[in-house]
C-alpha cells in the first residue's frame, strides 16, 4: 500500500509540472533515471507513475522513444475560476499550513534533503525568475506530497495552477517576489527547520507566517498602486483646471 501511494504522489507531482508548463504539451519527459533522481524515488516507481499518467490521458509512452506529454484530458479542460491574488493566498495559507503540519511527523530524509537543495536554488541570485518560481513550486509540492494526503496534493497542485495561469494573480506575485526575496528565503528556511525537528505546531505556524507576510506585502503593493493612480488623476485634474483658470 505504501508503494502504491508513493507512485500516486509522483503522478500528482508530474501532473503539476505539466499544468504549470514545466513539461509542455508535445514535449518528452526526462528519462526514468533523471526523474528518479529528481523525486528521490526508484525507477520502478517512476515507471508506475508514467503508466498511471498514460491511463489518465496525460502522456503517451512510445517504446524505444520516450514518454510524451499529451494535450490535457477532457476532464481537465474546465475553465479556471476567477479569483484574486488575495483570495488565493488566503486559501493557500489554510491548506498548506495543515499540509506542513501533517508532513512534519512523517516527512522522509530524502524529502528534507530535497527541500534543502531547493533552498539553495532559490537563494541563487544568478537564476532567472522562471527558475526561481519553478523551485518555489517544487518546494511547496514536495511538502504537500510529504503529507501523504492525495486530496491535499491535488488541491495544492490546483492552487499552483491558479497561481501560474491567472495573469492578474501571476503579476501580483511577481511584483511582490521581486521585492522580498530575502524574507521569502528566511521563511522557507524556517519551514524546513520545523519539518526537520518534526514539530507539528512549528511547521504549521511557519507556513502560516509565510503566507501572512505575503498577503500583507500584496496588500501594501495594492495600496501603493492605488495611491499612485489617485495622485496621477489628481495631477491631471489640477493641470486641466489650472489651464481653464489661466484662459479665464
Amino acid at each position: 500500500m505504501a508503494d502504491r501511494r508513493l507512485f500516486q504522489d509522483i503522478t500528482e507531482r508530474i501532473i503539476a509540472l505539466i499544468e504549470d508548463g514545466s513539461f509542455p504539451v508535445g514535449s518528452r519527459l526526462p528519462g526514468e533515471r533523471e526523474l528518479s533522481e529528481r523525486f528521490g524515488v526508484s525507477r520502478v516507481t517512476i515507471r508506475e507513475a508514467e503508466i498511471a499518467l498514460q491511463a489518465a490521458g496525460w502522456v503517451r509512452i512510445k517504446t524505444g522513444s520516450g514518454v510524451y506529454v499529451l494535450d490535457r484530458p477532457a476532464n481537465a479542460q474546465s475553465a479556471l475560476p476567477t479569483v484574486s491574488a488575495f483570495e488565493l493566498t488566503e486559501a493557500r495559507s489554510l491548506f498548506e499550513a495543515e499540509a506542513a503540519a501533517l508532513a512534519a511527523p512523517i516527512i522522509s530524509e530524502d524529502d528534507l534533503d530535497r527541500l534543502d537543495g531547493l533552498l539553495t536554488i532559490m537563494a541563487d541570485e544568478s537564476l532567472d525568475e522562471d527558475a526561481i518560481s519553478a523551485a518555489d513550486r517544487d518546494f511547496h509540492m514536495t511538502i504537500a506530497s510529504a503529507s501523504g494526503n492525495r486530496a491535499i496534493i491535488h488541491v495544492v497542485s490546483s492552487m499552483w495552477q491558479l497561481r501560474t495561469e491567472l495573469p492578474e494573480v501571476r503579476e501580483s506575485h511577481t511584483a511582490v517576489c521581486r521585492q522580498d526575496a530575502q524574507a521569502r528565503q528566511a521563511e522557507h528556511a524556517e519551514i524546513v527547520a520545523a519539518l526537520r525537528d518534526r514539530d507539528v505546531n512549528a511547521a504549521r505556524l511557519a507556513m502560516r507566517r509565510h503566507f501572512n507576510r505575503l498577503l500583507e506585502s500584496m496588500l501594501s503593493a495594492a495600496e501603493e498602486r492605488a495611491l499612485q493612480e489617485l495622485q496621477q488623476r489628481s495631477a491631471q485634474s489640477r493641470e486641466r483646471f489650472l489651464l481653464s483658470a489661466r484662459l479665464g
